[in-house]
């Protein structure tokens, strides 16, 4: 826990009146108009500068030139039908990254867009794995202002900046509107999920302007977090002697982001709803079959506001209506004709035709007087569909139906609701915001950093919505279908884990690993060998949970350039976050990883690294990824390396269920995936090949650093393993499986001193035990099993000096050698204090590992040295003098700063820092003793379990919910 006054010195390192004057702030002291006295912070004129990407040193490309014309030659071949690879290193977006990023807007999992702190609308990702980064520049708030006696006007673009065209004669596009904003005045204040643009004076020296965006993230509520809306409160103070009519426009274009605009038959339709909410429906028909989408942009009529449309108008001088039309008339009326809003929907538009709409929200705001105007933005694409066929309806169907008009809903609901999910918001953030233990610049980054479950291209479906694939796609050919979840096989002696209803005894390790009492839960059906037990259909994991507790199911990305669902090694990291906030998503996606534990898909995979072919997904090892253009059906997307021979997916899985199972209590949950937790740890018995009870690296990068190659015991990998014997003997006391626990309790006490002998050097654990040049580097990632285990309320891997010896040396040489501590912990370093250069990744700093490693310290009782780690990340991350990464925070960077996949799912792991500082309170209250103590041998251990996993399942009454319930 963090002591008393360690960071007093440090707090309030960004105090909003750097950026705003005083009387401003107090102008703005009303309906959380104000920013927040912690947020993150720019100014609107600030320099947005271009990312610079890493690039492969000659050596690296040497090393790797056959992967490369390999990776190559996949592209290609899934290009040529019509799909993009999910590794493509060759193809890059004709908008070049900028450190122009802002909060994203919408909850989860039902399409994003977002927003920079210029104001700008960028990065859409509305169909699942496509993002298109470029800004719509259409898309925008504009301010007209006008005073009594008329020789005080103002109209202008609420974003600085100059637009290409500007000034051209006779432009009828956006060009033709008001860039006049500089921004010197104006500032961007950023804290997930909202965000604050305050127009200290800009463009009217006398107005104030509040621009706050909502979205509702609100922790533990699974329904509205899953709405595809955002709100912009203007809130507007005139601080001069005459009163002034204002009139805020708010312009959007019929596009889901790149060229989609032109694409063509786009029908807008303006609509007067409930509660004074007014506005367009922009009905968008997407290309290639992807399901259509459908905007809704709004504001909200008062007593004192008044809103009108402009359903449609175009970007060229063809257009019955143009841009510079539209904006020629805001500027003498400052509203729109009311009779637009019976004109019906718009005629579709042609292919190569822009079509925008607009909506006016008009007041007069009384000299010093103060007045609020509330815009909505929604979107509804209520099917989301994958590339090989498989469709699904989004999670919040279950609320708003099916129908693409439920846009004009979500943006009722939107401004009749906002207030209420800030106050949620206020409630979950307070506590840590409020906490003068903590530096800012972690209570922002913090929240900050979660923009990822909301641009990191998630998907939410609901669990009822059956899979909609096309019935041609149905039906799998029995005869030649490979995929399978029968005969779980144990991987040394090729025995057959059966489903076996009767039989007294629990079998050791040579046979069944199915606890008497799981069988009924197992997804394995009774076999003979050589008969052929093909279902008609492939395995799905898509089975809904008990109806009572159904908050669907969850996919996101592991990171915008690396386009596979919920990547395991990485979700390893993340998954603190949804531990956290969203609890019930984090256990759905473990029973989907359980699940698919026990199948097998037995299609052939060419493996690009080594050229060797290999089948999809192997039985008993847990699955890098649930796939990418067939989440949950079609696996392991990632085809670099074959998986099923990583040394760190097994284990992983059992940490964080264990991890998830300790920190939540859940019984059923437990009961659930036990099977999956025993195949899981038996699977990897075939990697200890000197029966020291410790599992062996085989010589290739077989592990989530899949360039950094491993030889025999390695510390990364050892420690996880050792951690995951001890959690999955914890499991089994707690599910009372003695059997399985003596069986790991045996296995720890082997492998613990053989790791240390192998591994320990006296002031930190080699990198390996191999003999390379490398093998005895400090690894900043090598204590990830005790993170763990620290984490979960276990006893200590290692005595108080390893871990603290360990940490010490990684602080002094992997953080501190590295520009001070100001980037964060380099992955790889020599014991000669120079940086690891034997492949890319080792001499990368990766962002997820440096906060895991922050997390590590923090649990060992290093919290001055954990936050220093950490804030090497927001120094060149996210700080004015960094390297411009935030809101698209990259798996790492070089000492030199230079990126490699930016908006990426482990730095999520900062969560981690947060869970080590606040422990679940299960967790705290668990006894304080050794259950290692608590497993004993016995004569009668082996036999009947009826006293073990069924009572407690059937105490829980969760045998007849559990994930792993056969059909049989």
């Amino acid at each position: 826990m963090v002591s008393g006054n360690l960071f007093h010195c440090r707090k309030n390192s960004w105090p909003p009146e750097e950026y705003i004057s005083r009387n401003t702030l107090q102008l703005f002291d009303f309906d959380s108009a104000a920013p927040p006295e912690q947020a993150w912070r720019r100014r609107l004129n600030s320099h947005a500068n271009i990312l610079k990407e890493f690039s492969v040193t000659f050596m690296d490309a040497i090393r790797m030139v056959r992967l490369g014309i390999r990776l190559w030659s996949y592209v290609r071949e899934e290009a040529s039908h019509g799909r993009k690879a999910p590794i493509d290193p060759f193809t890059r977006e004709s908008c070049k990254p900028s450190a122009s990023q802002g909060v994203p807007l919408g909850g989860m999992g039902s399409g994003s867009i977002s927003r920079g702190f210029r104001g700008d609308f960028r990065q859409w990702q509305i169909v699942p794995g496509i993002c298109e980064p470029s800004p719509v520049m259409a898309n925008q708030f504009s301010i007209f202002i006008s005073r009594d006696g008329g020789n005080k006007n103002f109209a202008s673009v609420l974003a600085p900046g100059q637009h290409e065209g500007l000034g051209k004669s006779g432009d009828q596009g956006i060009s033709s509107w008001g860039w006049n904003l500089n921004g010197q005045h104006s500032t961007y204040h950023a804290l997930f999920p909202r965000a604050w643009t305050i127009y200290d004076g800009e463009p009217d020296p006398e107005l104030k302007i509040s621009c706050r965006q909502i979205s509702p993230f609100m922790p533990h509520n699974y329904k509205d977090s899953s709405l595809p809306t955002a709100v912009f409160v203007y809130t507007l103070v005139n601080t001069g002697r005459e009163r002034a009519k204002v009139s805020l426009l708010f312009t959007w274009m019929n596009s889901i982001g790149g060229i989609s605009h032109l694409s063509g038959d786009h029908v807008n339709e303006p609509f007067i709803g409930e509660d004074g909410v007014s506005g367009v429906l922009l009905h968008h028909k997407t290309a290639k079959g992807n399901p259509p989408v459908t905007f809704a942009i709004a504001a909200c009529e008062t007593q004192n506001v008044n809103v009108t449309v402009l359903p449609s108008f175009g970007l060229s001088e063809g257009s019955y209506n143009t841009a510079k039309g539209m904006w020629d008339s805001m500027t003498k009326d400052g509203q729109f004709d009311r009779v637009n809003f019976s004109s019906g929907q718009s005629i579709p538009s042609s292919p190569g035709e822009a079509v925008c709409a607009a909506v006016s929200a008009s007041t007069w705001v009384e000299a010093h007087g103060k007045c609020t105007v509330a815009f909505a933005l929604a979107w509804s694409s209520p099917k989301v569909k994958f590339l090989k066929g498989s469709s699904y309806h989004r999670r919040y169907t279950k609320f708003y139906g099916t129908s693409e008009r439920a846009a004009l809903n979500l943006v009722h609901d939107a401004l009749t609701n906002y207030k209420r999910w800030e106050e949620q918001i206020e409630n979950w953030q307070s506590p840590v915001l409020n906490d003068e233990r903590l530096p800012e610049w972690y209570k922002f980054t913090l929240f900050n950093e979660l923009y990822f479950l909301v641009a990191g291209g998630t998907v939410w479906i609901d669990s009822s919505s059956s899979n909609m694939r096309n019935d041609q796609h149905q039906l799998v050919d029995v005869e030649n279908t490979d995929v399978r979840v029968t005969e779980a096989k144990d991987s040394r002696k090729d025995s057959v884990f059966q489903h076996a209803k009767t039989g007294t005894e629990l079998k050791d390790k040579d046979e069944d690993v199915f606890p008497k009492g799981s069988c009924e839960d197992a997804a394995v059906v009774p076999v003979k060998k050589g008969h052929s037990n093909h279902p008609l259909r492939p395995p799905t994991l898509l089975d809904p949970p008990d109806e009572s507790d159904d908050v669907g199911r969850f996919l996101y990305l592991e990171g915008v350039e690396y386009i596979m669902w919920c990547t395991y090694d990485v979700h390893f990291y993340a998954s603190f976050a949804l531990l956290e906030l969203f609890p019930k998503i984090e256990l759905n996606i473990q029973r989907d990883f359980a699940k698919s534990v026990l199948s097998e898909d037995g299609r052939k995979v060419k493996f690009l690294a080594e050229g060797n072919w290999g089948i999809r997904k192997v039985r008993g090892a847990i699955p890098h990824d649930l796939g990418t253009h067939d989440p949950w059906n079609e696996m392991n997307a990632y085809n670099i390396h074959d998986t099923s021979k990583w040394k760190d997916l097994n284990p992983k899985f059992v940490l964080q269920v264990y991890r998830d199972f300790a920190a939540t209590g859940d019984m059923s949950f437990g009961v659930d995936v036990w099977p999956a937790v025993r195949a899981a740890m038996e699977y990897m018995d075939q990697f200890d090949r000197d029966d020291d009870g410790l599992i062996e690296n085989d010589g290739f990068p077989d592990q989530t650093y899949d360039a950094w190659t491993v030889h025999g015991v390695s510390a990364y990998c050892g420690c996880l393993w050792l951690a995951a014997l001890q959690a999955a003997a914890a499991m089994a006391v707690e599910l009372g499986d003695r059997s399985f626990a003596e069986r790991c309790k045996r296995k720890f006490l082997k492998a613990k001193p053989s790791f240390e002998e192998k591994l320990w050097n006296g002031s930190y654990f080699n990198y390996d035990s191999g003999s390379s040049s490398n093998s005895k580097s400090i690894q900043a990632d090598q204590l990830a099993g005790q993170w763990y285990t620290a984490s979960s309320g276990l006893p200590s891997l290692f005595d108080d000096f390893k871990v603290r010896n360990s940490l010490q040396k990684i602080f002094d040489f992997n953080v501190m050698k590295i520009k001070g501590g100001r980037m964060g912990a380099v992955n790889g370093m020599h014991p000669s204090g120079k940086v690891d250069e034997s492949c890319m990744q080792s001499r990368e700093i990766w962002t997820g590992v440096t906060y895991g490693v922050a997390a590590t310290m923090i649990l060992a009782g290093m919290e001055e040295e954990a936050f220093k780690t950490a804030e090497g990340i927001f120094i060149a991350g996210w700080s004015e003098e960094g390297y411009g990464y935030w809101f698209q925070t990259p798996e790492g960077w070089t000492v030199d700063g230079h990126f490699r996949s930016l908006i990426y799912m482990r730095p999520l792991s900062i969560w981690g820092m947060q869970y080590a500082l606040s422990l679940p309170k299960a967790i705290l209250d668990a006894p304080k003793i050794n259950f290692m103590d608590r497993i004993h041998s016995s004569p009668g251990s082996f036999k009947s379990n009826e006293t073990g996993v069924r009572k407690i399942a059937n105490k829980a009454k969760c045998l007849g919910n559990s994930v792993f319930h056969c059909a049989c």
